[in-house]
């Protein structure tokens, strides 16, 4: 990603120190019924910087919001792990990477799996745009501030 930005390679993985949180979440999502009315997981976009995403591989349940319009991730049997950017490495990259909306949708006949994990920096650091990304054609959009409470606000 750095390299695609034009940054030092380690400029991205520089941002995480030993106090940045990682941790996992398992899901499981039981046959539903009336998967017209219930949700897996409501729409959200992860405030992490990184999720590496391990899906079932049978069944679709994933879905990404583009344009209004919700699509399927399709089940890979591969085992292939999806990377999703989140909130914080969109600050970092002034929105060139974005964290994109998603949801969960049950199956009626089917059980669905999956393990995230999440990669964050640290809660107590300020998380701004990194500098090489600004110009005054391209100012500063969001930042994270007040202490490690997750608040974004648009930037001054």
């Amino acid at each position: 990603m750095a390299k695609l930005l034009e940054l030092d390679e380690d400029c991205l993985v520089n941002q995480f120190n030993s106090n940045a949180p990682t941790f996992a979440r398992f899901n499981h999502s039981p046959p539903c019924p009336r998967p017209d009315l219930v949700l897996g997981i409501k729409p959200h976009a992860d405030f992490p910087a990184l999720t590496v995403l391990l899906m079932d591989k049978d069944v679709v349940g994933l879905q990404y919001l583009r344009d209004g319009t919700w699509y399927n991730v399709p089940a890979v049997c591969d085992h292939t792990l999806l990377i999703n950017i989140g909130l914080t490495m969109e600050i970092m990259t002034n929105g060139i990477f974005m964290g994109p909306m998603r949801r969960v949708v049950t199956n009626a006949n089917k059980e669905r799996i999956s393990m995230a994990m999440f990669y964050g920096v640290d809660p107590m650091q300020e998380i701004g745009p990194i500098a090489h990304l600004l110009s005054e054609e391209q100012p500063a959009q969001l930042i994270q501030e007040n202490e490690g409470q997750g608040l974004v606000s648009v930037a001054p």
